[in-house]
């Protein structure tokens, strides 16, 4: 086994509270500087930034995760990660059918760019991606393994857009193994208040919208036998009890 370092929950340029100098190659730049060895790109309810984050990650040395940061029905958020850019843009494809379509206000929730490998303006999305989906907390790690994908909670200790926020607790029926936690936290307070985290396996992410914030991650590591995304999802079902960290 070798310790990698890691940030499972990065934003880009297509979110639309994603800064635009969130490009793949300055994210991915960022990331080489701070040491990472895996990072995910997990745009909110969509993955069209993962090709050109794949490729600049691959041409930098470092291993990219396709993923999403999906808004269930309940406004809750969850990460979802994919072993193939394939599986990815597919489960993209079925969440552009199972969430509402209203137009973005760019001018009030920023801009949604869509940037090929060079960063280069591909084009925007029209339809606003910070809405709540028609999938269910309890729904999306078995919908995601139908992708070759795992989910798991985001940002649980947060009091908005967490599943402990909108539920009060993480639901058994939802399968999940892992739950996520900002780098923040006191996750012995936390436990201690949501026992059912005790049995589940941790990562801690940056959940990074700007430049400024992925440049203060920390070296967090996961043991995996491989640099690979199957490693790493394999690592998030089993689900350790405690800390991955």
């Amino acid at each position: 086994m070798t310790a990698y370092t890691y940030d499972l929950h990065i934003h880009s340029c297509l979110s639309p509270c994603g800064d635009n100098e969130m490009t793949p190659n300055n994210l991915v730049g960022m990331a080489a500087v701070m040491g990472l060895d895996i990072i995910a790109i997990t745009d909110h309810n969509t993955c069209k930034n993962a090709p050109a984050v794949l490729k600049a990650a691959e041409e930098a040395g470092i291993l990219a995760i396709p993923g999403m940061e999906l808004c269930t029905a309940e406004e809750a958020h969850v990460v979802c990660l994919f072993e193939t850019l394939e599986g990815a843009m597919d489960f993209d494809s079925y969440i552009y059918n199972s969430m509402p379509h209203i137009k973005n206000k760019a001018e009030i929730f920023g801009e949604q760019r869509i940037l090929d490998g060079n960063d280069q303006l591909t084009g925007t999305l029209e339809d606003l991606l910070l809405v709540a989906s028609f999938v269910g907390a309890d729904e999306v790690k078995a919908l995601c393994e139908q992708y070759g994908g795992t989910a798991f909670p985001a940002h649980v200790n947060r009091d908005s857009y967490s599943v402990i926020a909108s539920l009060g607790s993480i639901p058994p029926e939802g399968g999940y193994t892992v739950a996520e936690v900002t780098r923040e936290c006191d996750l012995e307070a936390l436990t201690a208040q949501y026992p059912e985290l005790k049995s589940m396996g941790i990562v801690r992410d940056s959940d990074s919208h700007y430049l400024d914030t992925l440049a203060e991650s920390q070296a967090l590591k996961i043991a995996l036998p491989e640099k690979s995304a199957a490693a790493v999802l394999a690592a998030i079902r089993s689900g350790a009890s405690g800390t991955m960290l």
